[in-house]
């Protein structure tokens, strides 16, 4: 019999302990697969064994200019391989990685650099301009490494040190410094929520080692694996994905801009067999001029709204195998995912697609997944009808949020992290969302915050009310819809607010359609947005009419 007692006689230690990490899987595939093509790009070739100089030549770089473990380094680029290196390199110095979205305005890439304190930004040359005028914008900027990328658009970063200058200040040989503890930070995200200023969402090093292996071993990843990186690396760190194609030993194809004929060139030179990507995405491949077939099935893992099931059909049809995910930034992206079942392959096109259109089952990583019934706190149902908050637990869930309490309390009370989002539970366990509370317009696989573009309405002199919804969009998904009460002597047009909102708002922001009403109320005074949802959807149902 053993001793009750037994267990403070096994207490752990390095020989059965190690803290999980990332990092990991970068020293293992060097060693494993040392010569193996490890990144793709243009005319750039990298084995493992080089990504995994390059990286630890960037850790020792940043260490060499008074990076101290914890503290944060930003990067502003798109899908190129400096930004791949950033994902071993910063954790590698012990520091805290925070990608930005190249699509954000000076405004809030001033807000990012000056919320997180970051101590160095990595700026793809592309985007200088924006860079500068957020720069001007800080008290104490963060010292700038300008990546001088050939294929970039035309820019400047002035007085910047250049990448690989700045690289061969590093030592190659210096090991990437494994977490003290797995709690450790790795990275920091911004999400724009749904009140004004960004959140920074905290992930540690933990969760982003878990939920890599979960997305390789949904996803199925291995050796042969050639990933096309359509999804941006600054989304979640590419949902993990940087961190689970070098897990399996699998080629990185960078990208820099998403274009179907760049999409197709690459599938059928490099043969891509796994992409992530969101429905709009989908939608240019399958419209695209040159549209065409791949040698062998394309894995697709697709996010940020259902696909519909025409998108569906026309991807099957041209190779493509869809699995439909949902996640958020606090969940290191996919939380869940639409799993196949015996027999869904089978179905009528259109029972197919309702089914894929869930939003499914926890990935395998997560601890749990299910919907709560608001007042209660209890488990609704599972009839397929009954409306509560679709909520999510384990260790793939963020630690919190940055110098923010408060959100962070609320986010993750009573044990869940609390989506948001209204959902039913269907009887054989799978989630399906049915509407959004907290009116996030989902946009291409952006998420925009209709308080953001209202906010930027109302500083309009002669806006006196607005309200912005989604408004379904075939290419987009969704685009925002702002309606608009303006004073009685106003002069102002619909494409003039457009235009406003486009000059204080990344353009991707910006509402593409206004309408000029007086907005329905409740008794209280309270703008029945769902009323407005109504009206957004029937235009866009018109317009769809007119057009057939």
């Amino acid at each position: 019999m053993i001793h009750p007692t037994f267990e403070h006689e096994l207490a752990p230690n390095e020989a059965n302990h190690v803290p999980l990490s990332p990092l990991s899987f970068l020293k293992r595939a060097a060693q494993v697969y040392p010569l193996r093509e490890a990144v793709v790009y243009g005319e750039r070739r990298y084995s493992y064994q080089l990504l995994h100089q390059r990286s630890r030549a960037l850790a020792s770089a940043l260490e060499r200019v008074g990076v101290q473990p914890g503290e944060r380094v930003a990067i502003l680029a798109p899908n190129i391989p400096e930004m791949l290196e950033a994902h071993y390199g910063v954790p590698g110095a012990g520091a805290v990685l925070v990608c930005i979205n190249i699509r954000l305005e000076a405004r809030s890439i001033a807000f990012i650099l000056r919320h997180c304190a970051a101590k160095v930004l990595i700026c793809d040359r592309e985007f200088g301009a924006v860079v500068h005028q957020a720069l001007a914008m800080l008290d104490t900027p963060p010292l700038l490494v300008g990546i001088d990328d050939d294929a970039a658009e035309p820019g400047e970063l002035a007085d910047d040190l250049d990448y690989e200058t700045f690289l061969a200040q590093g030592d190659p040989a210096r090991p990437l410094s494994a977490p003290q503890n797995e709690w450790q930070s790795i990275a920091i995200n911004y999400t724009s929520g749904t009140t004004g200023d960004p959140k920074g969402v905290v992930l540690h090093h933990r969760g982003a080692y878990l939920n890599a292996c979960a997305g390789a071993l949904i996803f199925q990843l291995g050796p042969r694996s050639v990933y096309l990186w359509t999804l941006p690396m600054f989304h979640c760190n590419g949902w993990s994905h940087t961190w689970a194609v070098t897990l399996s030993g699998g080629t990185h194809v960078c990208l820099r801009k998403v274009q179907p004929e760049a999409i197709h060139t690459a599938i059928a030179v490099h043969g891509v067999t796994h992409l992530s990507a969101a429905p709009v995405v989908m939608s240019m491949l399958i419209h695209a001029e040159r549209a065409g077939v791949p040698s062998g099935p394309v894995s697709v893992i697709t996010g940020g709204a259902a696909p519909a099931s025409a998108v569906i059909a026309a991807m099957e049809a041209r190779g493509f195998s869809i699995t439909h995910a949902y996640g958020m930034t606090e969940s290191y992206g996919p939380s869940t995912l639409c799993l196949w079942q015996p027999g869904v392959d089978e179905l009528p096109l259109e029972a197919r697609a309702q089914f894929m259109s869930r939003q499914g089952v926890a990935h395998p990583m997560l601890e749990e997944a299910t919907v709560l019934d608001a007042d209660t706190g209890r488990r609704v149902p599972a009839d397929g009808l009954t409306l509560g908050e679709l909520v999510v637990r384990g260790n793939t869930v963020m630690k919190g949020y940055l110098h923010n309490p408060e959100a962070t309390r609320a986010a993750l009370a009573n044990g869940w992290l609390h989506t948001g989002d209204l959902a039913v539970l269907h009887p054989d366990g799978y989630v399906e969302i049915k509407d959004r509370a907290k009116d996030i317009i989902i946009s291409g696989g952006e998420n925009i915050s209709s308080l953001e573009i209202e906010e930027v309405l109302y500083q309009h002199p002669e806006v006196v009310e607005a309200a912005v919804v989604a408004r379904p969009d075939s290419r987009w998904g969704e685009t925002p819809h702002a309606f608009v009460t303006l004073r009685a002597d106003a002069l102002a047009t619909g494409d003039d607010l457009i235009r406003w909102c486009r000059e204080r708002l990344a353009h991707f922001k910006a509402p593409r359609h206004v309408s000029l009403v007086g907005l329905p109320k409740t008794a209280t005074g309270k703008i029945q947005k769902f009323i407005l949802r109504e009206w957004a959807r029937q235009q866009e149902a018109q317009i769809a009419d007119a057009e057939h």
